[in-house]
């Protein structure tokens, strides 16, 4: 896998009813366990009278790390739906949250996965859906005899440099695309006096 779905930017669904409940999905791109929960403050804040709110997020490509919670609804009847449509359309570094405004009426369990679901996909239905390049990073180590040649090389391959270092040595820091990894490795390798450190 070289690439990944995610969102370009926060989007908010229409009200859904039914039975006098109201339903609003929102869907966030998200980086890190700390952005989601900073998001679920904000929109509890935001929706203080909401009775819940419900939400699953996916983050990270090849190990992805999954959470929902169903907020005080039934087991399973509104965090796992939401995390359904995560998965229908196919995205990760994603968070959904579902408010719900209840409207008198109980829906019963069938009603609440199904008003959930459906809220959830509203919410990624209108959303703007972008493919982003896995990238990897790598640590380059090398004198500075050598800095013209590696940076020749950073800029002929589009690599993106992180951070740089320069003491007795100099060290890089740089994200490469996936796809452009192989073909990044084997220039490296002809440069002697270069170290390659790959990192998590």
């Amino acid at each position: 896998m070289e690439a990944y779905r995610t969102l370009r930017r926060p989007h908010e669904s229409e009200v859904y009813k039914v039975k006098g409940s109201k339903f609003i999905a929102f869907a966030f791109p998200v980086g890190s366990r700390e952005e989601v929960e900073e998001i679920l403050v904000q929109l509890r804040e935001k929706h203080r009278k909401a009775n819940h709110c419900c939400y699953a997020w996916k983050i990270g490509v090849q190990q992805p790390e999954v959470r929902f919670n169903d907020d005080g609804e039934p087991a399973n009847s509104a965090g796992k739906p939401i995390y359904g449509q995560i998965l229908s359309f196919d995205l990760t570094n994603v968070l959904v949250a579902v408010v719900r405004y209840f409207g008198g009426v109980k829906l019963g369990v069938g009603g609440l996965i199904q008003a959930y679901r459906e809220s959830a996909r509203l919410g990624l239905d209108g959303a703007d859906v972008v493919q982003k390049q896995i990238k990897l990073s790598f640590l380059l180590r090398f004198e500075y005899a050598d800095m013209d040649r590696v940076m020749r090389l950073i800029k002929e391959k589009n690599v993106e440099i992180v951070k740089q270092e320069m003491n007795t040595d100099v060290k890089i820091w740089v994200n490469v695309n996936k796809k452009n990894e192989s073909a990044f490795r084997v220039q490296l390798s002809g440069l002697r006096g270069v170290e390659v450190q790959e990192l998590e």
